[in-house]
């Protein structure tokens, strides 16, 4: 017997579960789960989904594997050894819960600040990431967490320029002509609309590849711009420049559809490709034959990803990049434009979700997720406030992924924070907890999907029952309110008593997504035109495509993309002579799925990978174990002289979880916690090193 979402097959039965996947990735695949007598033996594709067609990367694919992992945490725990050292005893839920509770209301009766949740996208679904978890929050009055990790910077450039994560229809790039590939690794981080550039290579369109790495992406592109880290905004205003040299420009879509293009046209005009070429270590030649082929191809599409915007003028490049689309009016073809994100075509309803009015008249401050190591170390004065004394960790890993991570462990070795952590397994950050909660995998509970590389939204079923004792993330902080209730009557009302079904109708109860369809087939496309801003109708107040913004004016912003350089800057003469970026290894997501023995198995132990002439004056063979390190910290990997990166640049492929590390190190030992211009982002990609045989 087989049948299709079955909640309780008959014994021995077969059934055929949809879903979505949940990761931090632009595709939001559709997943079918098949579960045999209650077990889940096989995670696919959905083929009915147009987007997915089919298709799994090798991650998503080894779902089960990670699902009923050995390893796997099936039941609360309560740190039984010191900080950090990962030894817990095994206890009950109302055990674990009702400690929580008590202690987080006794810290909230003094200081409800001194409490700071801290997640991200371990899990991207409205109701396990962010329904709630943040109802509980608001009512106790914690700190707020800017939510910075990833996207922020080119998020809000975006805003400031479109009016929001907008952009092309990721289909139609099949159809485009030139696809420049801009900060992208799209065959191991969007393997989906790779498969959207291929067809459109194969029926004769030009790939340009631009990133400092030499990305597996890059070896099947017709050419590859590998210029150094950072200087994004220098090409992006060169490129300007010869569009207007050459007038290949459309007067038209400028006029109508555009605001600045006076200022944004002085700007570009200080920037020749001879300038652009030494700030990005490029030959001339490849800037002119860029902006030639980008200037007079009709169909020519930007697929940028978020490398970019990973510096401190990250902010600047991406909106220098977005503004490239208007001066050709590329728009006017649905296979012409740019796509970052499209995240913001989902009508979800997060108020809904979140209830902010829980707040009151409160107005907490907001602590920086990317500066948590800082914010964990303050002492607590009139400026920062109270000194932090409980965390509650979900749906990230902070000691492993963010930066400058030795102040990061610090803060959370602290014997005077309160620390729980939401996890599937002892991670870095679950090694440091004074509680680890089980939570649910993506197979074991409901949620919706949204994507911001398509404009689709899913939703995920859950196919097996709960495994062990795991609990959904909107289930514990469901539980956690019931017993703060008891010390609080505000959280007995009834927006904590919703169970996780009902919070998927809340997140998109909207006239555009049939929630019946849904439940019907797994997926809904969202109603959008396929070609966005042919006529305009851009979502900033102007309505156009703002080159000059005058809402980062009044955040005292230049208002007018330019190039900014990278905090630290390579000195050949200096203790750091080497750039580094640690884009993610092709077999990880993050930190997630390190331990999926088959993707570490592929992806081999920690690598820097170093340019031949680097690793020769260094006296550094291939394979040879490596001492990474600058001011903040070191770390030792292997070195792999593979071709991928350019002279002056090494690249420390990450996130290993640290206790993976040869020195309980990973690559985060050596970023620092310096942000973007804007967005209050992390600027991982700019970064200097040293590198010496170890």
């Amino acid at each position: 017997m087989s049948s299709f979402d079955s909640p309780s097959p008959a014994p021995g039965a077969t059934s055929i579960v949809r879903g979505a996947c949940p990761h931090d990735c632009p595709d939001t695949c559709a997943l079918l789960t098949t579960v045999v007598d209650g077990v889940a033996t096989r995670v696919q594709g959905n083929p009915e989904h147009p987007q997915t067609d089919g298709v799994l990367c090798a991650k998503v694919s080894k779902y089960p594997e990670r699902t009923y992992h050995a390893e796997r945490v099936l039941t609360p725990l309560k740190r039984s050894g010191s900080k950090g050292s990962g030894q817990f005893t095994p206890v009950s839920w109302d055990e674990a819960l009702g400690d929580i509770a008590q202690r987080l209301h006794a810290i909230a009766q003094r200081a409800p600040e001194a409490i700071l949740p801290y997640s991200y996208a371990g899990t991207m679904g409205l109701v396990q990431g962010e329904s709630m978890d943040r109802r509980f929050f608001h009512q106790l009055g914690a700190s707020l967490l800017d939510r910075t990790i990833c996207s922020s910077a080119g998020g809000e450039a975006l805003m400031h320029t479109y009016g929001g994560k907008l952009g092309m229809r990721v289909q139609f790039f099949a159809e485009s002509r030139l696809i420049i590939i801009w900060g992208s690794n799209s065959i191991g981080s969007n393997l989906h609309f790779w498969r959207y550039a291929q067809a459109a290579k194969r029926d004769g369109a030009r790939l340009i590849c631009i990133d400092p790495r030499k990305t597996e992406t890059a070896d099947k592109c017709h050419e590859h711009l590998q210029l150094r880290p950072g200087t994004d905004a220098a090409l992006a205003l060169a490129l300007m420049h010869e569009l207007i040299r050459n007038d290949w420009l459309d007067h038209d879509y400028i006029a109508r559809h555009t605001l600045g293009w006076d200022a944004l046209r002085a700007r570009a005009l200080e920037w020749p490709p001879e300038r652009a070429a030494e700030v990005c270590g490029l030959p001339v030649a490849q800037i002119t034959e860029l902006a030639r082929a980008y200037g007079t191809t009709e169909r020519a599409a930007i697929r940028l990803n978020y490398g970019v915007q990973r510096a401190r003028g990250g902010g600047n490049a991406v909106r220098a990049i977005a503004c490239l689309p208007a001066l050709t009016g590329a728009w006017r073809h649905r296979a012409g434009g740019l796509l970052l994100s499209s995240s913001a075509a989902l009508p979800a309803r997060r108020a809904a979700l979140q209830m902010p009015q829980l707040l009151g008249a409160r107005r907490p401050r907001t602590i920086n997720m990317s500066t948590i190591g800082n914010a964990l170390l303050e002492p607590g004065d009139a400026a920062f406030g109270p000194r932090i004394e409980a965390v509650v960790v979900y749906n990230s890993n902070p000691v492993a992924v963010a930066p400058e991570s030795a102040k990061v462990a610090q803060g959370f070795a602290r014997d005077d924070l309160f620390t729980v952590v939401i996890e599937h397994f002892l991670t870095d950050t679950a090694d440091h907890a004074d509680y680890v909660l089980p939570a649910t995998t993506q197979l074991e509970h409901w949620d919706i999907h949204g994507s911001y590389g398509h404009t689709d939204v899913l939703l995920n079923r859950p196919a097996i029952a709960p495994v062990g004792e795991a609990r959904s993330n909107a289930r514990i902080f469901r539980d956690l309110a019931a017993q703060m209730a008891a010390l609080d009557p505000a959280f007995a009302a009834p927006g904590f008593h919703e169970d996780d079904e009902t919070l998927c109708r809340q997140a998109i109860e909207s006239a555009k997504v049939d929630f019946d369809q849904l439940l019907a087939t797994g997926f809904a496309h969202l109603p959008v035109p396929d070609a966005p801003f042919a006529d305009g109708g851009f979502a900033t107040p102007s309505g156009k495509c703002e080159f000059v913004s005058a809402s980062l004016e009044a955040l005292g912003v230049n208002p007018l993309p330019d190039y900014l350089p990278n905090h630290e800057q390579p000195d050949p003469q200096g203790p750091y002579p080497l750039a580094m970026i640690s884009p993610p290894a092709r077999n990880f997501l993050n930190s997630t799925f390190v331990n999926v023995q088959k993707l570490r198995n592929a992806e081999g132990r920690p690598l820097l990978e170093m340019h031949p002439e680097d690793a020769a004056t260094r006296g550094i063979a291939d394979g040879a174990l490596v001492r990474v390190f600058n001011a903040r910290g070191e770390h030792l990997c292997h070195a792999s002289i593979n071709g991928r990166a350019r002279a002056g640049l090494v690249v420390g492929l990450g996130i290993w979880w640290r206790k993976d590390g040869a020195n309980g190190t990973n690559v985060n030992e050596l970023t620092h916690q310096q942000l973007t211009d804007i967005g209050r982002a992390p600027s991982f990609y700019d970064c200097t090193v040293q590198v010496q045989a170890a």
